[in-house]
């Protein structure tokens, strides 16, 4: 019996982010990477796959799936081209500019039965997938609020889109899954301060279908680079660093009064603090290793194309909101 032939990959887009995926797929067990798109062909001289300049040539090759790592306007018509081919699809956060152009990618591959997902990375952060599990097995009991940090210099990369639909879309999507609920309503404020047309500051205050209080703070104007994530609950709070995948959870411990009057204020104190030690292998292997998988017809857990759809509803929201000067309601999906 012959051996299984390995997964003809493609990808498309060579910028920076493009240029991990290449390294990982060059590497990963089971897959061959065919063939690169991009324009401006290989700078560098060191990729162990050709490049070509249009989607066409790729598809010439015969490619199982594609990684689309190109810029976030050109997903949509990427993405419907290679639905429209039979290829299923890796796409890089944000799925689509816009929610409608997400919904488009969403019914061009469900329609067609093909596997699709999106690259929200930090999902296979080693901090926040023990964070998760931590969280689902009740560890720090009722869920309070949700803090997000991520800051740092502005990425020259990054051109057609603001703060919002690039880094804060991280945020929002860690923030619905590690909790398991879904964003309710947003109000946010935005500032352009670095003389670009999109903002590249925000400040979120959102609520969870639970209750659950977040707050996201993201921005390109900072010298420090951040990423955080606080959740605090009734037992105490874990803080996830998602740049050293470190986890930390800080213990409660009860104040006892014997002043009357503060008897019924539920208080806390300092108590004990834990670092976890993770196992702490890289995201971005993890992600095409599960995408892989979801490939092969396995069971693989993946960020699917209606997840990413709700966190680009989200981000939308945050935008809208933005722009208005009011709370936006976000409706919960619809459960067909």
């Amino acid at each position: 019996m012959s051996a299984p032939r390995n997964l003809r990959a493609g990808l498309i887009g060579l910028g920076a982010m493009g240029r991990n995926h290449a390294r990982v797929l060059a590497g990963l067990d089971g897959v061959d990477l065919v063939g690169i798109v991009d324009p401006a062909g290989d700078t560098t001289g060191t990729l162990r796959a050709p490049v070509v300049p249009e989607l066409t040539d790729l598809l010439a090759l015969g490619i199982d799936y594609a990684v689309v790592a190109c810029p976030t306007g050109l997903h949509e018509q990427i993405g419907l081209e290679l639905a429209a081919n039979g290829v299923s699809a890796l796409i890089e956060k944000p799925l689509a500019p816009s929610v409608e152009a997400a919904h488009r990618l969403v019914e061009a591959f469900e329609s067609r039965g093909l596997v699709a997902g999106v690259g929200h990375i930090e999902r296979y952060n080693p901090a926040l997938q023990s964070l998760r599990s931590r969280l689902a097995a009740g560890e720090l009991g009722e869920v309070f609020q949700v803090v997000t940090r991520r800051q740092g210099p502005f990425p020259h990369r990054i051109a057609d889109v603001g703060v919002v639909m690039d880094l804060a879309t991280h945020d929002i999507d860690l923030t619905a899954w590690v909790t398991g609920q879904e964003y309710t309503s947003v109000a946010a404020h935005t500032v352009s301060r670095s003389g670009r047309p999109h903002e590249d500051m925000v400040a979120v205050v959102g609520k969870l279908a639970d209750g659950t209080m977040v707050n996201h703070l993201v921005n390109w104007l900072s010298p420090l680079k951040e990423r955080t994530t606080v959740v605090t609950g009734d037992r105490g709070c874990f803080v996830a660093n998602t740049l050293t995948a470190d986890l930390t959870f800080y213990a409660n411990a009860a104040i006892d009064t014997e002043w009357e009057a503060l008897r019924n204020f539920r208080g806390v104190a300092e108590g004990d603090m834990i670092r976890y030690a993770i196992p702490k292998r890289e995201p971005l292997l993890v992600e095409h290793e599960r995408f892989r998988d979801a490939v092969e017809g396995k069971e693989s857990d993946i960020v699917t194309l209606r997840q990413g759809l709700r966190t680009v509803e989200a981000a939308g929201a945050v935008l809208e909101s933005a722009a208005r000067g009011e709370a936006v309601a976000i409706p919960l999906p619809s459960s067909d």
